[in-house]
């Protein structure tokens, strides 16, 4: 198997682990985090360095998966994309052999696609976003990149997500409902209007 390098050691990074484990087409080789901030219950893997470390570990093994968690900013996600792609890093889309994904799905690069996700005919996927555990993406949904979807979140049919949008858990977006670049729809919202960019949605 291919040897892939992890960037960031926090929980979201654990939870990342899992998915690859069971796709079982990956061998993780380590974890980049500033100051070896791995979390306490990642113990089977090394960690391998902070950010300078990637152009000399990307020269020689290529594939690299970005394991920053995004709530509030997805500003280090980011960051770190555009540094692999100038040192022509390979991003492969992880997903989870539990997660579904209809006909005519496009799904770009650097993405994770965890546990129990359900994709539906139709729907897109930007860059670098995080498809968390148990959310539900019906058909024609578009979302751009930089993206979290977060667990058990529903985006009926015909929904617009903007790049750099975060939505909590547990929310709701009704269909063909459009949120702009950069918004934080926090945990349990339900969205029934389209919200501009750099909102923070409010019931």
């Amino acid at each position: 198997m291919d040897s892939i390098i992890l960037i960031g050691g926090g929980g979201h990074c654990l939870a990342s682990i899992d998915v690859i484990l069971s796709q079982n087409k990956y061998t993780i080789l380590g974890i980049i985090d500033k100051n070896k901030g791995i979390n306490k219950s990642i113990t089977s893997f090394q960690y391998l360095g902070d950010d300078k470390s990637l152009p000399t570990l990307i020269s020689k093994y290529k594939n690299a998966l970005i394991t920053i968690g995004q709530i509030r900013s997805n500003y280090n996600r980011v960051k770190i994309f555009n540094l692999l792609k100038k040192l022509n890093a390979f991003l492969p889309t992880i997903i989870s052999p539990r997660a579904y994904l209809a006909f005519e799905t496009f799904i770009g690069e650097g993405n994770i696609i965890m546990h129990n996700a359900l994709i539906n005919a139709g729907a897109s996927i930007g860059n670098n976003c995080i498809i968390n555990t148990k959310s539900l993406i019906e058909h024609e949904v578009k979302i751009g990149s930089h993206c979290h979807i977060s667990t058990s979140t529903t985006l009926n049919g015909g929904v617009k997500i903007d790049d750099g949008t975060f939505v909590g858990s547990n929310s709701v977006i009704y269909e063909n409902v459009k949120i702009g670049k950069n918004c934080i729809v926090p945990a349990g919202s339900i969205v029934r209007k389209d919200l501009p960019n750099n909102s923070i949605f409010r019931e």
